[in-house]
């Protein structure tokens, strides 16, 4: 699977998040604001697991479309994937 600009510009702005989260621990910052922002990191893990696997179930589908004798399997791991995300 090739992945956007996009969906990697997601990544590295969790990546940055993460990198400010720690300096908060190391600053000794309040707990309130730490879980706001780990908060934060945690519902963009989420909505780019979402994009990623919904995108990747789009190309499985289109890849099933064409090797129809193995399109019991590209769904198969589409879905397992749908699942593994939840």
């Amino acid at each position: 699977m090739e992945y956007s600009d996009g969906i990697k510009n997601r990544v590295k702005r969790m990546e940055g998040q993460l990198r400010g989260i720690l300096k908060m621990m190391e600053e000794n910052r309040e707990c309130k604001d730490v879980i706001t922002q780990l908060s934060a990191v945690r519902s963009a893990v989420d909505r780019t697991v979402g994009l990623v696997v919904s995108t990747n179930l789009v190309d499985c589908v289109l890849e099933a479309d064409k090797n129809r004798d193995e399109t019991d399997d590209i769904i198969k791991e589409a879905v397992n994937l749908l699942v593994k995300s939840r």
